[in-house]
């Protein structure tokens, strides 16, 4: 598999345009099951999990046909028919969003077999929420093998659903599967991430009636069926705030646009305590940072709109050159510091207790061969490399094909050293 390498010390200048969401891009992608209409994409990331779930989806009856148009890359997704309701696990195991095929495929057919997901290493991420939400709903699921067969020959039926914490995954996935549902179905304590918002928008453009998204009460009015759309998805508020970070590591000045400064105010309000100055615009950000040292700062992560759990390994890259001591405590995933041994082959000081990471900022870091263990650790391995001597190799970036869209070029625009090298790293799991 590719590696990159970064040679370190280059001050960042220039502008990063932000491409669309990745998180937000598959699960619309999934809502084209619901109507024999074509769905239009506009603001399409081209990503590894993009291309890993429009196989699934072919492989479900979907046409796909992708193309260049004004608001960039646009992906048109038409599923006139749905050819199989199997997804199996060869294709949902290299992408744990692809479950989410399961609630549309219940909606539309009335029955689906979809492999139970495999994804990162980051924590157990169970399902059981998404399956207690669509038994709600009157589907039979059960468990065989790996698989759930799940079945509602007679459709769907509104209910309320109360989560016993916030979950972005089973809301978005009872928000696909309800959108076709008989009567009236409210969600509480529903996640408030943008990325829903972005969901409720395309679906009522479809034809679905979705109120409250954005808040933790979502409503949603079942229609008998949906309709084809064109919808621009939402900027990428992690790679927004990942370039963000970059920037502030490396120093100098970069202008973020085609993106929102308010999705990562959280952030934002972190890096500004950290010294880094920020300059907010109508279509983005600029981050200035003019070589002064780096204060240490507390974050803790928590669902929207608190600190993203999918921003925590940058920002503790930026940490392991501030001054003073860092604590950064994780509260989303249990196994999210799997990156802190991978930085400290840098020269980071970092000390992991439970959910808590302590980071005493050093005075250097020097570069170093390190091994990316999810999409977020990797990008986090690149920004700390950004400001350390010498050159660093990442291997496994396979993981940052995931969810970052031209990464070096958009870096090597602004004047960092990085390149790839071609396969000669360590192959795939």
């Amino acid at each position: 598999m590719d590696r990159i390498a970064i040679t370190g010390g280059a001050r960042l200048e220039g502008e990063i345009a932000i491409s669309g969401a990745k998180n937000s891009a598959i699960k619309l992608m999934a809502a084209s099951l619901l109507t024999d209409q074509p769905l239009r994409l506009t603001n399409m990331p081209r990503l590894a999990d993009t291309r890993f779930l429009g196989q699934l989806l072919r492989r479900l009856g979907t046409e796909i046909v992708e193309q260049d148009g004004d608001d960039g890359a646009e992906t048109i997704l038409h599923t006139r028919e749905i050819v199989s309701a199997f997804a199996p696990y060869e294709l949902v195991r290299q992408m744990r969003a692809s479950f989410n095929v399961l609630g549309p495929l219940i909606a539309r057919t009335g029955h689906a077999k979809v492999s139970l997901p495999g994804g990162c290493t980051i924590g157990a991420r169970p399902v059981d929420l998404h399956l207690e939400a669509l038994r709600a709903l009157g589907a039979s699921i059960d468990l065989h093998e790996g698989y759930v067969y799940a079945q509602a020959p007679r459709g769907l039926i509104g209910t309320e659903i109360e989560f016993p914490f916030v979950s972005v995954g089973a809301t978005e996935h009872v928000m696909l599967a309800a959108v076709l549902a008989k009567g009236e179905t409210v969600l509480r304590n529903a996640a408030r991430e943008p990325e829903l918002g972005d969901l409720a928008d395309c679906l009522n453009k479809m034809g679905a009636q979705v109120s409250g998204a954005g808040t933790s009460v979502i409503r949603i009015q079942g229609v008998d069926h949906l309709n084809g759309a064109t919808h621009s998805v939402i900027p990428d508020r992690i790679e927004t705030g990942t370039f963000a970070l970059a920037a502030a590591m490396a120093g100098g000045e970069v202008r973020l646009t085609r993106t929102r400064s308010d999705f990562i105010d959280t952030l934002l309000d972190k890096m500004v305590e950290a010294g880094v100055e920020v300059i907010r615009h109508n279509d983005g950000m600029t981050i200035k940072r003019n070589g002064a040292r780096l204060k240490a700062v507390e974050v803790e992560t928590d669902p929207y709109p608190g600190f993203a759990t999918d921003l925590q390994a940058q920002f503790m890259a930026l940490m392991t050159l501030a001054d003073g001591e860092s604590v950064i405590k994780e509260t989303i995933f249990e196994n999210r510091f799997m990156h802190a041994p991978e930085l400290a082959r840098l020269g980071a000081d970092i000390v992991v207790s439970g959910g808590e990471a302590r980071v005493r900022g050093v005075e250097t870091l020097e570069g170093a061969q390190v091994m990316a263990t999810d999409l977020r650790a990797s990008v986090s391995l690149v920004i700390a490399a950004l400001a350390a001597r010498g050159e660093t190799v990442v291997s496994r970036v396979y993981h940052l094909d995931r969810g970052f869209e031209r990464l070096e070029e958009k870096l090597s625009a602004c004047g960092a050293n990085v390149r790839r090298i071609a396969g000669t790293g360590e192959p795939e799991d």
